[in-house]
């Protein structure tokens, strides 16, 4: 059987971008959990990405598999990518390199050597590219992209835009009250829609050209998409790719938590 894989870094500048990223004099280690290291990207380096994808920052799972967006997140952008009739050609990287420990400072995000280095992701993926349109979820990729829109380069950067809910803020916004849950999955997929409607006409080129289809007021099957393995390193195994909830921060305090990471294989993969 044949399986794909991210072939990686080895071209310019993506390999610079890799040999030399910030460390812990720009990203604190009260704010980021660098000792899991950096994550850098998801999908295509080769110049075919139609859509950038701009996320927040990594969690447990990211961290395993080294890609970005790979948990439950991922799979819904995913759908919301195949709706758009784009199931390759797409690029996705995070506001910030390491995971968020807990919020972050308005002075560490905002600090010239972490945005500067963001930049470097972001004129290697748009300028001179073939990108009809950018993605940012939730406030701190909104800020992120408008940081970029900012200076010289990202003025002559021309595409559709669209600020959009984070893929996972109803599960963070209702604390487990299912009502919350509902009526704010609802309010996020309505905002979704309208970003469909936006985006739709204004990817020229999609891989599958596809009629819109819109969600509905809550998740319905199709919505949530597999992530290809062409997007992860060799080797990975599919429930890595399928699943969610494989990788849990466990221990008896937050500094334990901080430090440990659970791997569960799930139920079915062992008989």
């Amino acid at each position: 059987m044949e399986h794909a894989f991210d072939p990686g870094y080895a071209q310019e500048p993506f390999k610079d971008l890799c040999e030399r990223y910030p460390d812990t004099t720009v990203y604190p280690a009260d704010d980021f959990r660098v000792e899991w290291g950096p994550i850098f990207h998801r999908g295509r380096l080769d110049g075919s990405a139609r859509i950038v994808v701009i996320g927040q920052d990594p969690a447990q799972n990211e961290t395993i598999v080294r890609r970005i967006l790979v948990g439950e997140a991922g799979q819904r952008v995913q759908g919301f990518l195949a709706k758009l009739g784009i199931d390759r050609s797409y690029v996705m990287i995070n506001a910030f390199l390491y995971s968020m420990y807990g919020s972050v400072s308005a002075k560490n995000r905002k600090r010239p050597e972490l945005i500067d280095y963001r930049h470097r992701w972001l004129k290697a993926l748009l300028v001179n590219q073939h990108v009809e349109a950018v993605i940012a979820l939730g406030i701190l990729a909104d800020e992120a992209w408008k940081t970029w829109t900012s200076t010289p380069e990202g003025q002559l950067t021309h595409v559709t835009y669209v600020p959009m809910t984070h893929p996972t803020q109803p599960e963070s916004s209702s604390n487990g009250d299912k009502t919350k849950l509902r009526a704010a999955t609802k309010a996020m997929l309505k905002k979704w829609n309208a970003a469909l409607e936006t985006l739709h006409p204004a990817i020229i080129h999609p891989d599958q050209p596809k009629p819109l289809q819109l969600y509905g007021d809550s998740w319905q099957p199709g919505d949530k998409v597999p992530i290809t393995d062409i997007d992860f390193p060799p080797g990975l195994p599919s429930w890595m790719r399928e699943q969610d909830n494989w990788a849990r921060r466990v221990g008896t305090d937050v500094k334990a938590k901080r430090r440990n990471i659970t791997i569960t294989v799930p139920k079915g993969i062992v008989t």
